[in-house]
């Protein structure tokens, strides 16, 4: 186009000019990268020929440019204009509020003269706040366009109602706001009705929001969306369902809207039946679709089903978009790993085109799940960015798998890195407490929960009461427990576990039905720690009861953790027979858990010939597992049968398998002590057994006599009682009794079972410094005071 700059003073020139540029500037409202090159090129002209554009060409650039979201071209041309209009201000709210930068969109609607605004000004920063999903500031804005005397429309409404239900939660906020709607005339548009139904479903008022709906004139999908979502997400998925069904056109964002709740909800089988159905009446299916079905076969554990729809997919989406490919890609990880199959997750996620921080949570979630820790630490190191959950994930699984010291290691760590812990992930560094028994340290994460606000949390609550109870604080663990805002049965397994732990069998029962009469339904995790509170009571009778009652009364199959749990049971009351019985009628093949029980309890009332028999199978099935060594040389000893000892240490040996060394850890001072069996290389050591020394004197003028049957060793007698003098536990309760002070609780923590010396030691040890001892083994607690113990012996 060429152009005569001198003959563009013309006003019919000029004017046939601008037409012409307004009509190519009218193919460039395409968002295309080719219509933004077009503007560019259509401004250079105008540049070059000195062509002066009026406003409404001006305006019509920035909108263009606004609109290819080139907001800095469109802001230099705006800064050239010497009084610009309320269009080319619209252009550039409108813009900026949707390109995020809600405060630029402020900063320029403020500027603006009161003189020249109008209602769609109004409207472009009110839905600028309702799209960032700020709705005070859209409410006071629309308040302000009141005031201002501006007349609202049915777009005013339609975002001031898409501001109001993101803060909306009482009855009379919806009925005003639906009044001034009527009065404004707006009462019959489609779009302001069904904004009005949406602030009625998210103030949970679904017969409000039926009644609007019912009343509508025009329906479109939105509208039936609004209303399904709202009835699924107040859980009313029966109602939902007949109105899915009642509705002319299958819309598929509403079956979808169908799926997710019941797959939400638990309710798998009609969420695979409504997925075979919009199957058959050919309705298409998206990424949420095959998100929400995927996630329901993963918590159902549908293995297979999930296969199924995954080759599915892989079927009938050749070209998948980004968009689609990523959620449903992050859902199949989910489902592979909840099945017990990280490899095919890390195939899949090797193989995503895209990934974001979802892939890479999953597959960490995956690893720590299956115990796979050295995978899962590798895994933590090589991600590209990590958030909160990322961080809770690891520090939970480093608790659950044993790796205490790592998990609050890691939880500072988190803290040094700017995050701050959510309850979860105090939840796992209160576990990792609980692990190592630092009482301290999880009275300090105690505090700051408090601080943060986090003291209702129900997953922090349940992590203090095993914390306290591991820690050897019953009653505080108790006190929780009763205080808590609400329980779930996770707490209630948690207060049973404790009891039992601590030798509080009937108190364990008596809670449990408790739990009963409050509407809990047992699950298999409440059973085992009914069965150990049984098993470490001597409560025979009651925990065959309700081992009985498990298929029969909650429809709940045992498995093996709990034929063992019962084994241990009779083993404990010296019944081996019957646990004997036990194993034979189990409908599988009993593992190592339940050998392991056998082995023991033959062990304790010295049936070696049943116990050769349970160390067998169980080496068998564990050769590399000390304890089973351990437990057949010690039976051996016990029986005096000295070449079968040297025998079955040979064996270890020969396979490379070592013994896990006795050690036994106490917390003063907020620093954890931790002595050897025969220590020598804690700095106050030979203090402790000078100590000790002095104590032992003063435990004989009771009565006390070291027991040298538990000297597994074939030597002196003399040589037996220093051997046991030099036990770790005895090492730890006895420097916590020099350096605590008088009158506080000795807590000591062993890694292995409590020997029977040490046992009855602490018992007269009690009794000479008047305080209590409280020691956990691998299996209980012992709280000893005034000459006796809690477990009465029976342990």
């Amino acid at each position: 186009m060429k152009i005569d700059c001198l003959s563009m003073k013309s006003p019919e020139v000029f004017g046939t000019v601008a037409n012409r540029y307004a009509s190519q500037l009218q193919l460039c409202y395409l968002q295309t990268p080719a219509s933004f090159s077009l503007a560019k090129t259509i401004h250079s002209h105008m540049i070059t020929s000195g062509f002066h554009p009026r406003s409404h060409i001006l305006n019509r650039m920035i909108d263009v440019y606004c609109k290819s979201s080139m907001i800095i071209y469109a802001r230099n041309l705006f800064d050239k204009i010497p009084d610009p209009d309320v269009i080319s201000r619209t252009s550039l709210v409108s813009a900026y509020s949707l390109s995020g930068n809600i405060k630029k969109a402020g900063e320029m609607f403020e500027e603006t003269p009161l003189s020249i605004r109008d209602s769609v000004f109004y409207n472009a920063m009110i839905t600028g706040y309702s799209r960032n999903e700020d709705g005070h500031a859209c409410i006071k804005l629309f308040r302000q366009m009141l005031r201002d005397e501006f007349r609202p429309d049915n777009f005013t409404f339609t975002s001031v109602l898409g501001g109001l239900t993101l803060i909306v939660d009482r009855e009379m906020q919806c009925k005003q706001i639906h009044c001034m709607v009527l009065k404004s005339g707006t009462g019959f548009v489609t779009s302001v009705l069904n904004a009005l139904v949406s602030v009625y479903v998210n103030c949970s008022l679904m017969f409000e929001a039926r009644k609007l709906f019912d009343e509508m004139n025009e329906k479109d999908e939105l509208s039936w969306t609004t209303m399904v979502t709202g009835y699924v997400r107040n859980n009313e998925l029966d109602t939902a369902r007949e109105l899915v069904d009642g509705m002319s056109e299958k819309l598929g964002v509403a079956w979808n809207a169908m799926i997710s709740g019941y797959v939400h909800r638990g309710r798998y089988k009609e969420a695979f039946d409504m997925f075979r159905k919009m199957y058959f009446m050919g309705i298409k299916m998206d990424e949420f679709t095959y998100t929400s079905i995927i996630s329901g076969c993963a918590h159902a554990g549908l293995f297979q089903l999930g296969k199924q729809v995954h080759c599915y997919v892989l079927r009938t989406e050749d070209k998948p978009t980004p968009d689609f490919s990523l959620p449903v890609n992050n859902a199949l990880v989910t489902l592979y790993w909840k099945c017990d199959k990280v490899d095919w997750a890390r195939e899949i996620f090797n193989n995503m085109p895209v990934r974001d921080l979802v892939s890479w949570n999953a597959i960490l979630s995956g690893y720590v799940n299956a115990g796979r820790i050295d995978e899962g630490r590798l895994f933590f190191r090589e991600m590209p960015e990590r958030n909160h959950l990322t961080w809770t994930v690891m520090i939970s699984g480093l608790a659950q798998n044993g790796f205490g010291e790592e998990g609050l290691k890691l939880f500072n760590q988190m803290k040094s890195e700017g995050f701050e812990p959510c309850d979860y992930a105090f939840a796992g560094a209160i576990t990792s407490c609980a692990l190592l028994g630092a009482l301290e340290n999880g009275r300090q994460l105690h505090a700051q929960l408090v601080q943060l606000g986090f003291d209702s949390s129900l997953s922090a609550g349940n992590a203090l009461i095993t914390m306290y109870a591991r820690c050897g604080v019953m009653e505080v663990a108790n006190a929780l427990f009763l205080t808590m805002p609400c329980v779930d049965s996770v707490s209630w397994n948690a207060i049973i576990a404790a009891l039992g732990q601590h030798g509080h069998g009937v108190q364990a029962l008596e809670l449990f039905e408790q739990m009963l009469k409050a509407g809990i339904l047992p699950d298999r995790i409440t059973f085992l720690t009914i069965l150990s509170a049984c098993s470490h009571a001597g409560l025979v009778r009651e925990g065959q009861y309700f081992f009985n009652s498990m298929h029969r009364l909650y429809g709940i199959t045992p498995g093996e953790d709990h034929y063992a749990r019962l084994v241990d049971l009779l083993c404990r009351a010296g019944k081996l027979l019957e646990a004997k019985d036990v194993i034979t009628s189990m409908p599988f093949e009993p593992g190592a858990p339940v050998w392991e029980a056998l082995l023991a309890g033959c062990r304790t009332h010295g049936n070696v010939d049943l116990g050769i028999k349970a160390a067998e199978r169980l080496i068998e099935l564990m050769p590399q597992h000390d304890g089973s060594y351990v437990l057949l040389s010690n039976m051996y000893a016990t029986a005096g049968r000295w070449n079968d000892v040297a025998n079955a240490r040979k064996l270890m040996r020969d396979r490379g398998v070592r013994k896990e060394p006795g050690c036994s850890w106490v917390e003063v001072e907020n620093k954890v002590h931790v002595f050897l069996v025969d220590d020598t290389v804690h700095p106050e050591v030979q203090a402790v057994y000078n100590y000790l020394n002095q104590l032992v004197l003063e435990m004989r003028r009771l009565g006390y006599v070291p027991d040298t049957k538990f000297v597994l060793h074939d030597m002196e007698s003399d040589q037996k009682e220093r051997v046991l003098s030099a036990h770790s536990e005895k090492l730890a309760v006895a420097f916590a009794l020099m350096r605590l002070p008088r009158g506080a609780t000795v807590r000591v923590f062993k890694n292995l079972r409590i020997c029977g010396d040490c046992h009855n030691a602490f018992k007269f040890m009690s009794k000479v410094v008047g305080r209590e001892i409280v020691v956990r083994d691998a299996r209980r607690f012992h709280h000893f005071r005034d000459c006796e113990c809690s477990c009465r012996d029976y342990w």
